[in-house]
């Protein structure tokens, strides 16, 4: 359980504006912490839902370019923590050459204003599981689970190219319907792996206390089709690799890593394993309702695939964390 003097520290969680930053300013200002919300567009981008009138005192909202330095050491300064996520610009949302630039550069900046920053003593950085399952021979019968000591390696991610042609899988309904949806196949799969070990690669060198969140595919109401974490959804999903997160809970998982004293290294974090052909299913038609979606053979139907994820190291973690929000509630 966290010591009750960590809710009366300020924190800074940047950039506030996405699902994930917005929900986590709320969170932490229900805890009783002040919050600095740092958002890379206007002030005005920042939207909260129900933040009572005596909390919104705790609350300060600055303008943070990841590419203007002072602007981030403004937004850090006093805090002992930072929550840090990535949120791609408004001008510029599709995960190119350029935006993975913009994510690493964005990811030492920030890393390297921690370090300047002497109040600050522990950084949440929120990567992704893509960051850990890609490798060559990815859909063969791996040796063990996947887990946070994992790396994706970024060399294959840089020339993978997924190739609908040369499928050999028997069950290839499932399989001809997913790649239906993913249309975006040219993209790169190397910005999460190349932003995180930026982070970590800095964070060491300037010894800074530094904890990564290693999320799945956050599941959202206006979840897109041009997602980057789709990129290879089909081969995730064959291999036992494709997990999703409730937001909640993924916001939870920050929390906890943060006020958990002995929290160290990364995390992966996700409460759903897409193992079987009706939730990928659920899942493609979320993303097209008008895609048409072929009828399951019998063996197709009851297929389940062994998840390959494992996610034991936030699970214990998240014991006393949940057992201390049951006695808030």
């Amino acid at each position: 359980m966290a010591p009750a003097s960590l809710h009366h520290e300020k924190v800074c969680v940047m950039d506030a504006s996405g699902r994930l930053g917005s929900t986590l300013v709320e969170r932490l200002l229900e805890r009783g912490y002040t919050v600095h919300a740092a958002v890379q567009g206007h002030v005005d981008d920042l939207k909260l839902n129900g933040v009572a009138t005596e909390r919104e005192k705790k609350l300060k909202i600055f303008y943070a370019d990841p590419f203007d330095y002072q602007s981030i050491t403004d937004a850090l300064k006093g805090c002992s923590g930072l929550f840090y996520a990535f949120e791609p610009p408004q001008d510029h949302p599709a995960y190119d050459e350029y935006m993975v630039e913009v994510e690493v550069r964005a990811a030492h900046n920030v890393v390297e204003a921690c370090a300047r920053t002497e109040t600050i003593d522990k950084v949440v950085f929120t990567s992704s599981a893509t960051a850990v399952l890609w490798r060559d021979n990815n859909s063969q019968s791996l040796a063990s689970d996947l887990d946070e000591r994992h790396w994706s390696d970024v060399n294959f991610c840089r020339k993978f190219k997924v190739n609908t042609h040369t499928h050999t899988h028997t069950h290839i309904y499932i399989y001809i319907y997913i790649y239906s949806v993913f249309e975006f196949l040219n993209q790169r799969l190397d910005c999460s792996t190349v932003a995180e070990k930026t982070a970590w690669a800095l964070a060491m060198d300037r010894d800074i206390n530094m904890v990564s969140i290693n999320g799945g595919l956050l599941m959202e109401p206006h979840l897109s089709i041009t997602h980057p974490y789709l990129k290879g959804a089909a081969e995730m999903y064959e291999c036992g690799t494709f997990v999703t997160v409730d937001l909640q809970f993924l916001v939870d998982a920050h929390i906890c890593v943060f006020e958990d004293v002995s929290s160290y290294g990364r995390y992966l974090c996700f409460n759903h394993a897409i193992t079987n052909h009706e939730d990928a299913i659920h899942l493609a038609r979320l993303l097209t309702p008008s895609a048409p979606s072929p009828p399951p053979s019998y063996e197709e139907a009851n297929m389940i695939i062994q998840q390959r994820l494992s996610d034991k190291k936030l699970n214990k973690v998240m014991v006393d964390f949940e057992s201390e929000l049951l006695l808030e509630d």
